[in-house]
């Protein structure tokens, strides 16, 4: 399904991240088909990651604003299916490339997030945070949806 204009008391309903951890502003648009999606964040003082002796949040936090747009068009995946949000997890970050270190208060980071390839339920994507139209950070993701993270502590 191709769509957009997810405003952000809908997305709450996507993701499992709640207060300082949701990290999404919006959904501009996305195509679950092709496992696509574009969301911004409002970088403000109240984020979770910001630095006031920056005055912003540091580039390298573009990691998670990335993983939640994945997870987000996951829940919107699994809403299509009549199937409520599954958590995923982050496998591993990769190739990450960090143009522009800080991303300042008071302005907008676009995040685009296409996937790559899936094998066997482990998808990876290739992810961007751009400001002002220019990338700020790149790098790939390998996340993975799971219905239960129990199945990562069993006989630890």
């Amino acid at each position: 399904m191709i769509g957009g204009n997810i405003e952000r008391d809908e997305l709450l309903t996507l993701l499992p991240h709640k207060g300082k951890m949701f990290l999404l502003s919006r959904i501009l648009a996305y195509d679950t088909s092709k496992r696509t999606l574009r969301a911004e964040y409002d970088i403000t003082r109240d984020c979770l990651f910001y630095d006031p002796e920056l005055g912003g949040v540091p580039a390298w936090v573009s990691f998670e604003f990335m993983a939640q747009s994945i997870s987000s068009l996951s829940g919107l995946v699994s809403r299509e299916r009549g199937e409520p949000p599954k958590l995923g997890c982050i496998l591993s970050v990769s190739n990450m490339e960090i143009k522009r270190p800080l991303l300042k208060a008071g302005t907008t980071v676009c995040i685009d997030v296409n996937k790559d390839c899936m094998v066997e339920g482990v998808f990876s994507f290739d992810c961007t945070v751009s400001l002002d139209g220019t990338e700020a950070v790149a790098a790939k993701l390998m996340v993975m949806d799971v219905d239960d993270l129990s199945i990562f502590t069993k006989g630890a």
